[in-house]
């Protein structure tokens, strides 16, 4: 029996590195993935290789009625969602807060801070319903610590944080868990993006530098996110809510 049988799980963001990894560990420990996305190609490939057990929405997180519509086809599909991963996510800019414009902040809080909240707020009621469920907000590192260049992202990521923990405290007693995850540098698409931002001549050098502040000394994995959303979607974590959970290799140990 798998970690997670029978349990519907909801994911946007689900055709990039971390949700695509979280897609498939979820179906692989029996669960049907609700997958939501803006490109559709993706996600008819995701349901090509799952079968049943994938169904899927095109949308834009920022929208709130896409969001709104993801959660009814996700009701209507398998009629119930114990997971919510709020995953969808951008890194917007690198550089210093000084040169940040007005456009470069309002599309990072768009889609990190605006859409999560969307996700959050239409997801959590059915679960209300239900009386149990499970809502992970991937934040990062950077949403309970810093880094200079990346200002406008870690903003977005600790406002994340704080509607996790408030959200944590109002659904507590109706049965739903909230915690966040707190991944540093994943290897993966983003941090690709972020390294010729920061070095367009040199990434490689980024690469190193970021490295060097993990004690673990490389990048963590798709599927070690994912691992870690698993985790707090089962219930092996039916007492976690309200936390923070780093995947960091010691990164915010400092």
């Amino acid at each position: 029996m798998g970690r997670v049988e029978g349990k519907v799980a909801l994911v946007t963001g689900a055709t990039g590195g971390i949700g695509r990894a979280t897609m498939e560990r979820f179906v692989r420990e029996g669960a049907r993935v609700f997958a939501f996305a803006r490109q559709e190609a993706p996600l008819r490939d995701a349901v090509a290789q799952y079968g049943a057990s994938v169904a899927y929405a095109t949308g834009d997180v920022t929208e709130e009625a896409d969001v709104a519509r993801a959660v009814a086809s996700c009701l209507e599909a398998f009629g119930r969602i114990d997971v919510v991963f709020a995953n969808a996510g951008v890194e917007g800019v690198v550089k210093p807060l000084t040169d940040v414009t007005a456009e470069e902040l309002d599309e990072v809080y768009r889609v990190n801070v605006r859409g999560t909240f969307f996700t959050l707020k239409h997801s959590a009621p059915p679960m209300v319903k239900q009386g149990k469920g499970s809502i992970i907000v991937n934040s990062s590192i950077l949403g309970i610590t810093g880094m200079a260049g990346l200002s406008v992202y870690a903003m977005s990521k600790h406002a994340v944080t704080g509607l996790m923990r408030t959200a944590a405290l109002e659904l507590a007693p109706q049965g739903v868990r909230v915690n966040s995850i707190h991944p540093a540098p994943i290897d993966n698409r983003m941090m690709r993006s972020i390294e010729r931002m920061a070095a367009p001549d040199a990434p490689d050098a980024v690469r190193d530098k970021f490295t060097s502040f993990i004690p673990m000394g490389r990048y963590g994995t798709n599927e070690e996110i994912a691992d870690l959303v698993l985790f707090l979607g089962s219930d092996e974590s039916s007492f976690c809510s309200g936390a923070t959970f780093a995947a960091d290799g010691a990164f915010g140990a400092f």
